[in-house]
């Protein structure tokens, strides 16, 4: 499925200002995300990201995403729900698949564990689609990303909006938001199995 073209079949019929709960992964990310969404939805960032290893790193990540939410300008205001910070349901799912390479079963379960939390605030405070920045990220499986998100859908009563935010260039110009804004950019996923692969190569 090209879920980029999906995504733009359901904004066609949206009305325009609808809210959407983003779920982000952190700033740079984030910045491309919202400069493509930010003109059809009312969008509240979901800083949620039990997978980063150490607090100082998931603060650091947090206070970079309020500043862009500061710094960038949308037609529609940009909002921020500041998860809790929770390594241990991560480090839960974990269990077992400590040795799984990138793009494994360990990130499919994460992609599912920070989803859920995403689907869940979505449907108890009532926004009308959910989604994630994660899609922009060409080290993330994105087929698996939506097929999470749909089925959540079913049990969330919320919307899924489907997104591949990688195309139309959608990496490289987080890149250059990236540098426009002079954001903290990390070289890994966060997870301390990623970075362990990172300092390795």
């Amino acid at each position: 499925m090209n879920y980029d073209l999906e995504m733009e079949k359901q904004i066609k019929e949206i009305k325009e200002g609808e809210p959407l709960l983003l779920h982000a992964c952190c700033a740079p990310c984030s910045s491309a995300v919202l400069e493509r969404l930010g003109n059809y939805f009312e969008i509240t960032i979901l800083y949620y990201n039990p997978n980063i290893t150490e607090q100082d790193e998931y603060k650091k990540r947090v206070l970079e995403v309020k500043r862009l939410i500061q710094e960038m300008k949308t037609k529609y205001p940009i909002h921020l729900i500041e998860g809790a910070y929770e390594p241990d349901k991560f480090y839960e799912i974990a269990k077992g698949l400590e040795q799984e390479p990138e793009r494994g079963k360990r990130c499919y379960k994460c992609y599912k564990l920070r989803l859920e939390e995403t689907a869940r605030i979505a449907e108890e405070n009532n926004f009308s689609y959910f989604t994630t920045t994660l899609t922009l990220s060409p080290y993330k499986n994105s087929d698996w990303l939506n097929e999470i998100g749909k089925e959540l859908e079913k049990t969330y009563q919320t919307q899924y909006l489907y997104s591949d935010f990688k195309k139309k260039n959608g990496y490289k110009r987080s890149i250059e938001l990236s540098k426009q804004y002079q954001l903290y950019r990390q070289n890994y996923c966060g997870c301390i199995y990623s970075q362990k692969k990172q300092i390795q190569e």
